[in-house]
């Protein structure tokens, strides 16, 4: 492979290299000692600022890490957060200190030291260690700033200090020197003393930890500052229920809760303020069931911000009830439909499971129900339970004799009265239609249906003379013997077959007899 010859250099070139080396001699010249002595005093200012801020922010990264340990769940999003901010802020800060370095060691040799500037006048040095081409760091530190502002204003929640940050780390060039085609990087450090160059990447850093610092105050007023003062702590156990049925769990929230007694907060309840120093809520309730009171609540934390918290809880409203037991009257009818109440105190009926065995038991109304058991001269148990936190429980088993309904009486119906015999008029005895049976003693109001009945007549010898009905209507020949009887005649009404709603047929005991008024 052929050498590469170096190209030689026009005497032209050799003029303009010379005369640009002269004028950096009287730029150089023109930097007094005072100015460049004035650079050095700004940047050991900076470095105590930085320092001060370096160490203000460890106590907040310290107070993290304990804050960590003692409750990761409430602390972990915000310190990892604060690993974040830690790590760019490192990032930019440590290429400027890279850059500082360079430059001096550029400047002073190899042996150059930040803190002790030998050749602080040095214009070549920035202008190497930023702007040569393909190694000038420039451009490198350009979009380190960029990408570092962005993201830390981010996380800047006041828009003053917002303000501030962008300004500090801004990176616009001035119209003027935009004009002659100069960017940042050159605008910053082309032509620059090695002192002033120190200097403007040593605010640099100061600027990175103040705005680092900003953004952990931020932070940590998450886990401290927003947190809602107090100055009174007590104790509170909260049922889930104020009724436990023996054999129930009982089961309640103990915690303790701190209120500020300076600051009460302000509580909704239907989407209205309530008027209460202590936060007591009442009303009537003058309905039954299942309710849930629903609102919210609002109050300030210690950076003077709303805070808004929603609340629910869930009640129930049972009527009053007394339970009266009379054992022998516990006794329900084979075929009918006994009407019951069934009730447990402080449960509401919809949470009620009741069930019969020997016959259906079914559910007409709030705590009403109907028993028809089957089996006469058996047992109906009727079982109850309710849905109790969240379980179903059993209250209950109750048993009840079985038996069939009790034989009606028959009556003989005129206009809206059961006549039961005894005297009646002749012309009311011929209006009857037919013959009636019920069950009416002011307990039980059952119809019974009349199957036949026998009438008896007797005649002048004193001979019983039978008429029988097939239905519960007086037949044609029964009524011509009633037309026959004087007054004071009588009839006897016999050998009833009727039956009621439990389909069992009887004939009924004993006669009714009835007097021709």
């Amino acid at each position: 492979m052929a050498a590469i010859k170096k190209k030689k250099i026009s005497p032209r070139q050799k003029m303009i290299n010379l005369m640009y080396v002269v004028l950096m001699a009287m730029l150089a010249l023109n930097v007094s000692s005072d100015v460049l002595k004035g650079f050095t005093l700004v940047a050991d200012k900076l470095d105590l600022s930085t320092q001060n801020a370096i160490q203000t922010n460890e106590v907040i990264y310290r107070n993290f890490e304990e804050q960590m340990q003692k409750n990761p769940t409430k602390v972990k999003q915000w310190y990892d957060k604060a690993q974040y901010v830690r790590q760019m802020s490192d990032s930019l800060y440590n290429l400027a200190e890279e850059l500082k370095e360079a430059i001096v060691k550029k400047s002073d040799g190899k042996e150059g030291d930040v803190h002790n500037i030998k050749n602080q006048e040095d214009l070549e040095a920035a202008t190497s260690v930023m702007l040569a081409p393909r190694t000038g760091r420039g451009k490198e530190l350009y979009d380190a700033v960029n990408s570092f502002r962005d993201r830390i204003t981010k996380m800047v929640t006041n828009k003053a200090q917002r303000k501030i940050i962008e300004s500090n780390l801004n990176t616009e060039v001035p119209q003027k020197e935009k004009l002659q085609g100069k960017n940042w990087q050159e605008y910053m450090f082309e032509s620059m003393p090695t002192a002033a160059a120190v200097t403007l990447l040593t605010k640099l850093q100061s600027d990175v930890r103040s705005a680092e610092g900003e953004v952990l105050h931020t932070l940590v007023s998450n886990i401290d500052v927003k947190d809602i003062r107090v100055n009174e702590v007590n104790a509170y156990v909260v049922p889930n229920t104020m009724t436990v049925v023996q054999g129930g769990r009982f089961s309640a929230q103990i915690f303790m809760a701190a209120v500020d007694t300076t600051n009460r907060p302000t509580i909704y309840v239907g989407g209205k303020e309530i008027k209460s120093d202590h936060g007591i809520y009442e009303t009537i309730c003058n309905q039954t069931g299942d309710f849930t009171l629903t609102g919210w609540i609002e109050t300030l934390n210690g950076s003077g911000e709303k805070v808004k918290r929603d609340f629910s809880q869930k009640y129930t409203v049972i009527p009053p009830s007394a339970t009266v037991s009379a054992d022998i009257m516990n006794v329900l009818y084979a075929g009918y439909d006994n009407p019951m109440s069934v009730s447990v105190p402080g449960i509401p009926s919809s949470r009620l499971r009741v069930s019969m065995t020997g016959g259906n038991f079914t559910q007409k109304g709030d705590g009403k129900y109907i028993a028809r058991p089957t089996n006469v001269g058996g047992e109906a148990v009727i079982t109850v339970a309710a849905e109790t936190e969240g379980r179903v429980q059993e209250m209950g088993k109750f048993t009840f004799r079985v038996r069939k309904l009790p034989d009606p009486t028959a009556y003989i119906p005129i206009d809206d009265d059961h006549v039961m015999g005894g005297k009646i008029a002749k012309q009311n005895l011929m209006a009857m239609t037919n013959l009636g049976a019920a069950i009416d003693d002011g307990l039980l109001n059952i119809p019974f249906s009349v199957r036949g009945f026998e009438m008896v007549f007797y005649d002048n010898m004193g001979n019983a003379v039978p008429e029988i009905a097939q239905s519960s209507e007086f037949t044609l020949r029964q009524k011509n013997m009633i037309r026959q009887l004087n007054r004071g005649k009588r009839f006897y009404i016999t050998k009833i077959r009727a039956v009621g709603p439990d389909g069992i047929e009887r004939t009924l005991n004993g006669a009714m007899e009835v007097i021709v008024n």
